[in-house]
């Protein structure tokens, strides 16, 4: 298990922040990659913007998210410390406060959704969140956990959550330029 988490982690820090960093958050989720946002979080001992890519699942106007390493994942030990976070979705950037889920059948019905909406990762971890009993489902989650967040803002769009379009916008114009004047 400590390989996977080494794998997610290099994945998440050098191409899926990156990537939703620059507005490319809405070609990122889709059925087999999932649905994927960022979690910005405050580190809970140096006080540092720390970033997460997570699976998530909307239902009732907020926010589900699923810690599947446990409490041991350093993105939920920060937001347990301070829960007012900051969440780039592929639609833009959006505030929230996070609460842990302990209610079961609100942490069971969130949990097989975000599963769902996980794509590939839960199978990989050997769930398959369609078939699976929910006597199995809770047995193989235990060690997850549930967390709801509300949302109580909203930020940069979609086109700008990470303040990187003047790149976009630079390098189209260069490309527009140069296929203007030398083709």
């Amino acid at each position: 298990m400590n390989t996977m988490r080494k794998i997610f982690r290099y994945l998440n820090k050098y191409f899926m922040v990156p990537a939703f960093k620059m507005g490319l958050g809405p070609f990122m989720g889709n059925p087999f990659s999932g649905y994927i946002m960022v979690l910005k979080t405050i580190g809970r001992k140096s006080g540092l913007t720390r970033n997460a890519p997570v699976n998530y699942a909307i239902h009732d106007g907020n926010i589900y998210c699923l810690s599947g390493f446990g409490k041991i994942a350093h993105w939920y030990r920060n937001l347990s410390a301070n829960p007012q976070i900051e969440m780039i979705m592929p639609s833009g950037s959006i505030a929230g406060n996070a609460v842990t889920i302990t209610e079961a059948d609100e942490r069971l019905s969130m949990m097989r959704q975000v599963l769902k909406n996980s794509g590939f990762a839960s199978f990989m971890s050997g769930i398959n969140p369609f078939t699976i009993s929910d006597e199995d489902l809770i047995e193989k989650g235990k060690e997850m956990v549930v967390i709801r967040i509300t949302p109580n803002g909203f930020f940069a769009g979609s086109a700008d959550p990470g303040g990187w379009l003047w790149v976009w916008l630079t390098v189209g114009t260069v490309i527009a330029l140069l296929l203007i004047f030398f083709i």
